[in-house]
C-alpha cells in the first residue's frame, strides 16, 4: 500500500507540475499574439511592363493581382522540384485573382531555343500588362524575356535594362547577339520594349 501511495503521489505531483507550466505561459503570454508574417513577394521589375519572380505559392495570386499585375507567365517546367504548383493549378489560382495566365515552360538547356523565346514572346503579345514570369528563381524567366527583346531591340540596350533590375547577365551577350541574328523577326510588344531604338533591320 505504501508503495501504490508513493506512485500515486509522483503521478499527481507530475500533473500538478504540467498544470502550473501551462497556466504560467498562459499567464505571460502576450493579451494579443502577433499573427505570423506573411511570405514577401520578391519581384523585380524589368520594365513598367514587365517583372520576375520565383515560383509562386497559392497565396501570392492574390498579391500579385493587389499589386497591379494583368497576368501570370510561368516558365517552370511542372514536376520540376517537389512541392511546386502545377500550370494546371496556377491556370485556376490566376483566374480566381482575376488574372491571365500562360504556360511556356523551359529547362536551363532550352531557355534560348526558337521554341520557347517565340513562344514567349506569342504569349506576351496575347496578354495586357504589368506581366510578372516566373521560374523556380526568376532567373530563367529574365534570360527567355532578353532573348525574345533582343530580336527587335540593340542587345547592349537589352543588357542595360536587365542590370538596371539588378540582374548581372552581362555573359549572356554573345547569345543574345545570336538572337539579334535570327531570321524569324520578333516585334516589340509592350511587355517586351525596354525604351532602346529599334534595331535597324527590325523594319
Amino acid at each position: 500500500m505504501t508503495h501504490k501511495r508513493a506512485n500515486k503521489a509522483i503521478y499527481f505531483s507530475g500533473i500538478i507540475e504540467t498544470a502550473t507550466k501551462i497556466r504560467y505561459l498562459m499567464a505571460n503570454a502576450p493579451a494579443n499574439p502577433k499573427p505570423p508574417e506573411p511570405r514577401m513577394l520578391k519581384i523585380q521589375k524589368l520594365t513598367p511592363r514587365f517583372a520576375i519572380t520565383a515560383a509562386l505559392t497559392e497565396e501570392d495570386f492574390a498579391a500579385v493581382a493587389r499589386a497591379g499585375f494583368k497576368a501570370v507567365v510561368s516558365n517552370l517546367p511542372d514536376g520540376e522540384f517537389e512541392g511546386q504548383l502545377l500550370a494546371h493549378r496556377e491556370a485556376i489560382l490566376a483566374w480566381r485573382a482575376g488574372l491571365k495566365f500562360r504556360h511556356v515552360p523551359t529547362s536551363k538547356h532550352d531557355v534560348l531555343t526558337d521554341a520557347v523565346v517565340e513562344g514567349m514572346a506569342d504569349a506576351l503579345a496575347g496578354l495586357d500588362g504589368p506581366v510578372l514570369a516566373h521560374c523556380r528563381s526568376g532567373t530563367r524567366s529574365a534570360i527567355v524575356w532578353a532573348a525574345a527583346s533582343a530580336r527587335s531591340q540593340p542587345v547592349d540596350c537589352v543588357l542595360e535594362t536587365l542590370t538596371k533590375a539588378g540582374l548581372d547577365l552581362d555573359f549572356l551577350k554573345d547569345d543574345l547577339e545570336a538572337q539579334a541574328d535570327r531570321k524569324r523577326w520578333i516585334g516589340t510588344t509592350q511587355a517586351l520594349d525596354c525604351d532602346c531604338e529599334p534595331r535597324a533591320d527590325a523594319a
